[in-house]
Formats: structure tokens, C-alpha cells, sequence
């Protein structure tokens, strides 16, 4: 009987080492919470931990569609633990979060073991309502507030989005406008040097010399002559005396200068010019070469008989120029 005993209790033993040592070899999921009482709305940890003979690179799986009444916000990274005899663990931890309060209990958290799947356990938690103030702390809507208006509440919002660029569009045009009618419509810049005018006398001059030395006589275009020879003059009654020669016809010229004192004794070489001219533009009588010699000349003396006399020194200018040129005797 005894030896019966002791062959059973070997027996067992036998067992319970060999079930130790098989349960040594398997793999191990387990998942545990940082807390189990959660207040509705925060976070908390669930720790899930692997230990076996794992590979290098591993990760706990899970199932989304199972968490219903409480969220899974994120898994973290896998660390590993080397445990000797080739066995590692595998620690991870699934942030899990509720909005709903009561008791639940969680999904497993699965891993794959080659071909087999393993399941962790399923803690327990609760989540906890959040405390509310009773109905006498509850308020009814607030009153509409007055705000204080400003002037731009007023303009439409498409002034307001592009107001500055508007504005500095109309003060481009503006000044555009304004240089435009100051300057630009009289032909003349504020920023660029001015050519002072050149004076009636010097400008006829300067004309009658070009005619002269294009030899228009010369080349049998007499009536071209006789036009621009007239032209030049009444261009230059219009600017020295203000008679507007252009539009007139020979016999008012000739008034003009006789009512006029400062042509009057003049007005002889310019009726020369004049007759001469008619006959030539009207009639087509070809003058002598003497005749074309003649009214030139006329025309010459007639703008040197009728420019402006020199402006004398002022006292103050003469006696400057007299220090002047006392210093430099």
C-alpha cells in the first residue's frame, strides 16, 4: 500500500514538472491596466506584455471593431526585454479612453505565435460619471451682446479686404493725372532740365540761313522758296508782335505793320516780299534771279530793322561790372 502511495506521488510529479516545463516553453500575453477606475472623458494605460521565444521584430494586434464603448487613442512603440535561455518579452501599451460611464470589460489583445494566435486576459474597468452641478447652478442663454460699431463694419467686405490696395491705385492715378495736366500736357517736366526758348529774331535767322543755303532758286523751285520765305516771316510776326500773320492774307499784313509802330517803318521790305510771293504762288510767274536775290535780302532786313532793342545794365549790374573789371585791371 505504501509503495502504491509513493509510485502515484511519483507519478504526479513527474507531471506537474513536465506540465512546467512545457508551460516554460509556450508564449504568454498579458494585459493589465494602469488603473481600473477611469473618470468618463480622460486616458489611461493598458499594459500588454509578451514573454516567449520571439522573433526580432513583433507587435500585438488589435481588433478594432470589439472596442466599442471604450476607444483605442493610440499603441505605442514595442520594447523588448531579453530574458536568457532565448526568451524575450514584449512590453507595448494601448491608450484606451471613454465617454460613456460603467463597467466594461475589455477585449483581449491578441499576438501570433507562428501559426497560432494568442489572446490575452480581459481586465475590468470602470469608468466613472463626471460630477454636475445641479439644475440651480444652470443658466439660460446669455443675452445679445451690443458691440460697438466701427466705421469699416459698415463698408461692403470686399472694400474692406482690397480698401488699401484701392486707395493706393486712385493716389497712383492721381498723381499720374496731376503730373499729366502740370507739366506733361505744357510739354514739360518737372525732374528735366527746361530749354529756355529760342527768341523770335534768332529763330528767323537761324530759318532764313537754312533756306538761303539750300539753293532752292537755283534748282527752279522758286515757289517753294516764296512759300517758306513768307512762312518764316509770318511765324515770326505771330511771335515777336502777336499779329497772327498765318491766318491772314497779304493786304491785312500789310495793315498790320502800318498800324503798328514798331513795323510801320519796316512795312515796305515786307510788301516787297509779299508782292513778289502772290506772283509766283498765283499768276506762276517765274521771277529773275535778281528778284529772288532782292526779297531775300528784304526779308533779312526787314526781322533785323524790327528785333528788340538790347535791355540796358542796371545801375547795380554796372557798377558790378565796373568793380569787375577794376579787380581784374
Amino acid at each position: 500500500m505504501i509503495i502504491k502511495f509513493r509510485l502515484h506521488t511519483l507519478l504526479l510529479a513527474v507531471a506537474l514538472f513536465a506540465g512546467l516545463c512545457a508551460n516554460g516553453a509556450n508564449t504568454v500575453i498579458k494585459a493589465s491596466l494602469d488603473s481600473a477606475y477611469l473618470l468618463m472623458g480622460k486616458q489611461t494605460l493598458l499594459h500588454v506584455s509578451v514573454v516567449g521565444n520571439l522573433p526580432d521584430s513583433c507587435n500585438v494586434q488589435v481588433v478594432d471593431t470589439a472596442w466599442r464603448d471604450v476607444e483605442i487613442i493610440g499603441i505605442s512603440e514595442p520594447t523588448y526585454k531579453d530574458l536568457g535561455n532565448n526568451r524575450k518579452e514584449l512590453l507595448q501599451d494601448v491608450i484606451v479612453q471613454s465617454f460613456d460611464s460603467g463597467m466594461y470589460t475589455l477585449p483581449p489583445i491578441y499576438f501570433i505565435d507562428g501559426g497560432e494566435t494568442i489572446a490575452s486576459n480581459r481586465p475590468v474597468l470602470k469608468v466613472l460619471p463626471v460630477a454636475v452641478d445641479s439644475m440651480i447652478t444652470v443658466h439660460d442663454y446669455a443675452d445679445v451682446v451690443d458691440i460697438k460699431r466701427h466705421f469699416l463694419d459698415y463698408l461692403p467686405d470686399w472694400l474692406s479686404d482690397y480698401g488699401i490696395w484701392i486707395l493706393l491705385a486712385l493716389v497712383i492715378i492721381g498723381g499720374a493725372g496731376f503730373v499729366y495736366f502740370k507739366w506733361l500736357r505744357k510739354g514739360k517736366l518737372p525732374l528735366m532740365p527746361v530749354k529756355k526758348p529760342v527768341p523770335p529774331y534768332q529763330l528767323a535767322m537761324q530759318q532764313l540761313q537754312t533756306l538761303h543755303d539750300e539753293h532752292l532758286c537755283e534748282k527752279g523751285e522758286e515757289k517753294e522758296f516764296y512759300t517758306r520765305l513768307t512762312d518764316i516771316l509770318r511765324t515770326y510776326l505771330d511771335a515777336r508782335f502777336g499779329i497772327n500773320a498765318m491766318e491772314m492774307t497779304s493786304t491785312q499784313i500789310r495793315r498790320s505793320l502800318r498800324e503798328n509802330a514798331d513795323t510801320k517803318m519796316s512795312e515796305k521790305y515786307m510788301s516787297r516780299i509779299l508782292e513778289i510771293a502772290d506772283f509766283v504762288k498765283f499768276a506762276k510767274i517765274r521771277p529773275l534771279p535778281e528778284d529772288n536775290a532782292s526779297a531775300y535780302k528784304s526779308a533779312l532786313q526787314f526781322v533785323e530793322d524790327t528785333k528788340p532793342a538790347p535791355v540796358a545794365e542796371t545801375t547795380e549790374d554796372s557798377k558790378e561790372s565796373k568793380s569787375i573789371k577794376s579787380k581784374e585791371s
